[in-house]
């Protein structure tokens, strides 16, 4: 999983530095191939989602049934509950951060796109999807959360199939897709020259979102040391090593062995610690619902897509739910979150592009934020629990 997903970043960046050079300098022909491909890749896309999120999140949520009672109820609401909290951060940190360092990116963009020439497909093909994003989610949690109190089942059986096909969906097909998809995205930005501006964006998003990280953590062990009554750098300085193991696996799940000894060093119960911080690694994903949140906002800014809080609240609830899904695919926050991203805030296939590309670009900060704080969750439920 590391390997692939290194290709994968190693890949899309060469994707994103081919996509501009093509786009200037191939004759418009040659990269109106490239937007043919996107269009059929979006289509396929928009078809594969609902089926992605009901094969994802149907089995996670059934897996939680075998869980302890109230101990899975504990666990779960301070999960989401720090989910949501990095999502309401990231939206009243960023809101005037963002309005001002890209208003000027903005106006460029929309002089630039006043002006522009479009890449046409040469050809379409609309492919119907079989389920919305909505009645997908709402069917995958009613078919989970049955399937949770059900200790034997046929479908139970079906749905853990289903999850493996869906899993050899994004492995072999949509990830290696995905860097042919981006360059044509830069292509087309490239050969209508917003591509400039873009990647200067880029670079301002990358560091706002790598300090709210920083900050985020603070605030996690701040409020955590408070409650146990212990040094909170202290403990922010034990759950280092679990940290940077996850900047180098950027996998949730590979950085267990490592979560689960700093969480014991700072004081956690052998019992306590051997059942969150492995459920942690499925349900708490905070610091990937921020940079999914940050990157959103800041592409619905530079785009001059209006948004309000309540439009925004009501993703990040959303966000939430879906990232139980995510874990153990390469880049799969941002595939679980993409229906989403769609169906509320109405991003189209330059967005998710632009979504997807910032997002693996990030991948590793974000994960050494969700297994940091699955320590400090730890410690909260051991405290209530004691």
């Amino acid at each position: 999983m590391k390997r692939l997903f290194s290709y994968l970043l190693f890949k899309v960046f060469l994707a994103i530095v081919f996509g501009i050079v093509f786009g200037l300098y191939l004759p418009e022909s040659v990269n109106r191939v490239f937007a043919t491909f996107n269009s059929f890749f979006s289509q396929f896309l928009n078809f594969a989602i609902p089926l992605i999120i009901m094969g994802l999140i149907m089995p996670a949520i059934s897996e939680l049934g075998k869980g302890a009672g109230k101990l899975l109820l504990l666990t779960t609401a301070i999960a989401y509950g720090s989910t949501l909290f990095s999502g309401f951060m990231t939206y009243f940190t960023t809101s005037p951060i963002f309005s001002s360092l890209l208003a000027s990116h903005a106006n460029k963009a929309a002089q630039i796109a006043e002006t522009a020439k479009e890449l046409l497909p040469y050809f379409t093909i609309t492919i119907p999807v079989v389920l919305d994003v909505m009645t997908a989610l709402v069917l995958a949690f009613v078919i989970g959360l049955g399937l949770a109190y059900q200790e034997k089942s046929t479908l139970k059986l079906v749905v853990n199939d289903f999850q493996k096909i869906i899993m050899q969906l994004i492995e072999k097909v949509i990830v290696p897709l995905l860097p042919l998809f981006i360059l044509g995205i830069f292509a087309n930005m490239s050969f209508s020259g917003k591509v400039y501006s873009i990647l200067s964006v880029f670079v301002n998003i990358i560091g706002v979102i790598f300090v709210l990280h920083i900050i985020l953590l603070l605030l996690q062990y701040t409020v955590t040391g408070i409650l146990v009554k212990k040094n909170p750098l202290r403990l922010l300085a034990t759950m280092m090593p679990a940290y940077f193991t996850a900047l180098g696996t950027q996998s949730s799940a590979a950085t267990i062995p490592v979560t689960l000894k700093q969480t014991l060093k700072n004081g956690v119960s052998q019992k306590i610690a051997g059942f969150v911080i492995p459920l942690c690694a499925t349900i708490h994903l905070s610091g990937s619902v921020m940079k999914i949140t940050a990157c959103a906002m800041a592409i619905m800014i530079l785009e001059g897509v209006p948004f309000s809080f309540t439009l925004l609240a009501g993703f990040i609830f959303m966000l939430g739910i879906a990232m139980v899904a995510a874990p153990g695919v390469p880049g799969g926050a941002i595939m679980a979150a993409i229906g989403i991203l769609q169906s509320m805030l109405g991003f189209n296939e330059e967005m998710i592009g632009l979504m997807i590309a910032l997002y693996i670009a990030m991948d590793s900060f974000g994960t050494a934020c969700n297994v940091t704080g699955d320590g400090a969750i730890a410690l909260v439920v051991n405290k209530i629990t004691k």
